[in-house]
């Protein structure tokens, strides 16, 4: 069955694989992990805020870009995003934003909606109580989100969060349609290249599936422990 194929493809262009592609790959993951969270984060306190227009339009925003898949939606900021920005700055020319910062930008407004979900979570998990013991002590309102409800949400997501952190990193593969050279696009430079389609995108297969599983062990392990302290 693999007589013709040539594994040796994948020996001659892992480096460039790994410090090229994954590399480009792991840092749009954590870059936009962190702003999708506090972004997310910021979304969910608009969602359960008592000013109804904040949290219907908190609602709206998290709704719409559930609804929308992401394919389209990175379409959409990478040629959006420049138009954007020169209607900001006030330019008559589109603002070269570049592939990273148009799918950085489209990953952290696009996932910010799916943390938001599970930051509500995690702050509705936080007995009220606790909200009006704090109020009862002459705490304001960010003082019992920041000192108080924050930290107990984020312990009690953590799983969850990194597991929709795993998913990130998976969809960041979609990038590949803007010829954007993550740990995809990189392995589909080297075949088609060396015309060896089949041995480099299973070899990404492979990666992805060992990592993932990897990833996903290490979440489990975290949330027995999680579970525990609690």
């Amino acid at each position: 069955m693999f007589a013709g194929f040539d594994f040796d493809v994948i020996g001659r262009s892992w480096a460039y694989l790994f410090q090229v592609g994954m590399l480009f790959t792991l840092e749009l993951t954590v870059f936009a992990m962190l702003g999708g969270v506090v972004l997310g984060t910021l979304l969910a306190l608009g969602r359960l805020s008592s000013i109804r227009a904040l949290s219907l339009l908190a609602a709206g925003y998290v709704n719409l870009m559930r609804a929308v898949p992401l394919v389209l939606v990175i379409f959409w900021f990478y040629f959006l995003v420049p138009y954007i920005g020169a209607w900001i700055i006030g330019s008559p020319e589109p603002v070269k934003v570049g592939a990273f910062w148009s799918a950085l930008i489209t990953f952290i407004l696009f996932q910010a909606a799916y943390y938001c979900e599970i930051m509500r979570g995690g702050i509705q998990s936080v007995a009220r109580g606790q909200m009006l013991a704090a109020q009862a002590l002459g705490m304001g309102y960010w003082q019992v989100m920041g000192h108080v409800i924050l930290p107990q949400a984020f312990r009690n997501m953590l799983p969850v969060l990194l597991t929709q952190t795993i998913v990130l990193f998976q969809d960041v593969s979609l990038v590949y349609v803007l010829s954007v050279a993550d740990f995809v696009g990189a392995a589909s430079k080297v075949a088609q290249r060396d015309g060896r389609l089949v041995e480099m995108y299973l070899f990404v297969a492979v990666v992805y599936f060992v990592a993932c599983s990897a990833l996903s062990w290490l979440v489990r392990r975290l949330q027995r422990k999680v579970a525990i302290i609690r």
